[in-house]
């Protein structure tokens, strides 16, 4: 084993330092991944389809980092694991872009709220990142779009397709509501002209008959198991969604004023944060991989093979804020962000990943899924799958059993290939096949 200059060199910084002592010093082969169906034949398919003719790397270095989850701290120290940024002081969102961080592509694969310490921190640091001139992509992640989605039922005529958007979001957006309050309205007349407590219940929460009227409404729409999975999530967090809330210190007359205040910072175009949706894409393409934040499904494929990742993107935005809700949340192209490739979610079949294929996608990079172990490659109906999600943020990894915050990155880069850092797994994991298919040793 020999050092591997993926690594970020010794800093003058102490704190950079200190994230350096947490990450792989080493690298090893890609491995495969026993706890994957198809680990016997992910990699070995990718070393094939890597060498014919058609298929290309990004022609810049991708850093992706995704599901940083409101922890700002992991994001940081991811971003300095990237190589992409230096500390410049001593505090969060106190960095420069490094030579390599002004020519490589930084793509964020979604996620970026809820869970974690700080949504607030993590969306200004992701925001200097732009004042920087990053080249940045921020791609869509569910937690992201159910903020939104829950923001938009608050002032739209809801059905049953729709009224459910709001507690839907669960307890884990609530620590982004408590932000909010403390920081721009605990020392306000934040109550002055609310409604009362009880009709911010009803603006809130759906109606009694919601239960009784949601099946029938998505019926033909949603599979069978994904009707039942709602209905099953929704009677859970109906019945603790008021409790989370007073858990964090916050009424629901509250929890209505933050979102309110939520609406004014995310969709008012001089709102701090509206920057956030406005810039988000669903896909983004480099050579034979395709970034986004979960998978695809074959009317998705067959989408992009028909009319490529622009028109996906637009079609993204417009149904975004003016198609009717629920037929953009649980269609294709929210799916995207969505799946799990589960009975309940719309399916990836061969024919799709076949269709995928021809339309020059080879690779999909997503989140959504997170790994203790760091990134792992996979094999879903014949579409290769590099899983990225490497728990990041300290409050799922507490919950899980792991330490601190999380530090990783996935690199893909043509002279490289594809490297997992991760301070999970103890080498950087590099998969770089020769011009015959062979797995060749990375530049040092």
């Amino acid at each position: 084993m020999t050092a591997f200059n993926v690594i970020p060199k010794v800093s003058k910084q102490p704190y950079h330092n200190a994230i350096l002592t947490r990450l792989p010093t080493e690298w090893a082969p890609w491995p495969d991944d026993a706890t994957s169906v198809n680990h016997d034949e992910a990699l070995s398919t990718f070393v094939k389809r890597s060498r014919k003719k058609g298929f290309a790397w990004p022609k810049k270095p991708v850093a992706f980092i995704s599901d940083p989850h409101a922890d700002a701290e992991a994001f940081e120290a991811s971003l300095i694991a990237a190589g992409v940024i230096e500390r410049e002081g001593s505090h969060l969102c106190e960095y420069a872009l490094t030579k390599f961080g002004k020519k490589a592509e930084i793509v964020v694969g979604g996620d970026c709220l809820d869970k974690g310490p700080s949504n607030l921190m993590m969306l200004r640091s992701l925001a200097h990142l732009y004042r920087l001139k990053a080249d940045i992509t921020l791609l869509a992640g569910n937690h992201d779009l159910r903020l939104l989605m829950g923001l938009l039922s608050l002032e739209r005529d809801t059905d049953a397709g729709s009224q459910h958007l709001f507690v839907r979001m669960g307890k884990k957006v609530i620590p982004l509501f408590k932000e909010v309050f403390d920081q721009y309205l605990a020392d306000t007349q934040w109550d002055k002209g609310l409604p009362s407590e009880q009709a911010c219940r009803q603006a809130l929460f759906p109606g009694n008959d919601w239960f009784e009227n949601f099946p029938f409404y998505a019926a033909g729409f949603l599979t069978p198991e994904g009707i039942e999975r709602e209905i099953s999530k929704m009677t859970t967090k109906a019945q603790s969604f008021e409790a989370h809330c007073a858990k964090n210190g916050l009424t629901l007359t509250q929890v209505y004023a933050a979102a309110m205040k939520c609406r004014s910072l995310f969709l008012n175009k001089s709102g701090e944060f509206s920057w956030f949706f406005r810039r988000m894409q669903l896909v983004k393409k480099r050579g034979s991989f395709l970034f986004l934040h979960a998978g695809l499904d074959d009317h998705m494929a067959e989408l992009l093979a028909k009319y490529g990742v622009k028109h996906a993107n637009r079609a993204f935005k417009k149904n975004l804020m003016h198609q009717n809700l629920f037929s953009f949340y649980y269609g294709s192209l929210a799916n995207t962000f969505r799946t799990k490739y589960r009975k309940a979610d719309l399916p990836l079949t061969p024919r799709g990943a076949y269709v995928a294929r021809r339309a020059g996608i080879q690779v999909l990079v997503h989140g959504h899924i997170n790994q203790h172990f760091g990134q792992r490659v996979t094999l879903k109906n014949g579409l290769i799958h590099i899983e990225a999600d490497i728990t990041l943020d300290a409050h799922s990894r507490k919950n899980e059993g792991l330490d601190g915050y999380g530090v990783g990155v996935t690199l893909i880069d043509k002279n490289r290939g594809l490297i997992g850092l991760s301070c999970d797994y103890p080498q950087a994991k590099v998969f770089k096949p020769g011009r015959k298919g062979k797995l060749v040793e990375p530049a040092k």
